[in-house]
């Protein structure tokens, strides 16, 4: 059922971008540089291109930027959980050594069998 869903939704988003792209097709031009700054520097790159593909292009860099600063943002967590991990693995090979927590065995019957002893 949840596939469904998924597929529906995907469907409607597809429809949705087409549309908004069939509404936006007129070309437009894209410089690189202001009118004035383009002279001063006498270069002048442009291209002309259908809207939507400007449109498109803005939502896809935005998503892509947010998701690099949310990265590089969340950095000290991973880090920190990282540091957290090591350390966790370092005591608990420090407690086998040690002795202190007997190594179950793999097999359940040899558990049952290896468990705790009664006294009597």
């Amino acid at each position: 059922m949840l596939r469904w869903i998924r597929y529906v939704l995907i469907a409607v988003i597809a429809l949705a971008l087409v549309i908004v792209a069939m509404a936006n097709r007129a070309p437009v031009t894209v410089q690189l540089l202001p009118a004035d700054l383009a002279a001063l520097a006498a270069f002048n790159w442009q291209v002309q291109v259908p809207l939507f593909l400007v449109i498109f292009t803005g939502v896809v860099a935005g998503i892509l930027i947010g998701f690099v600063w949310e990265w590089l943002r969340e950095g000290k967590h991973r880090s920190a959980a990282a540091q957290r991990a090591r350390e966790v693995e370092r005591l608990s090979r420090e407690v086998e050594k040690a002795g202190a927590v007997p190594k179950a065995p793999a097999d359940e019957v040899l558990a049952l069998i290896d468990g705790p002893r009664k006294a009597g």
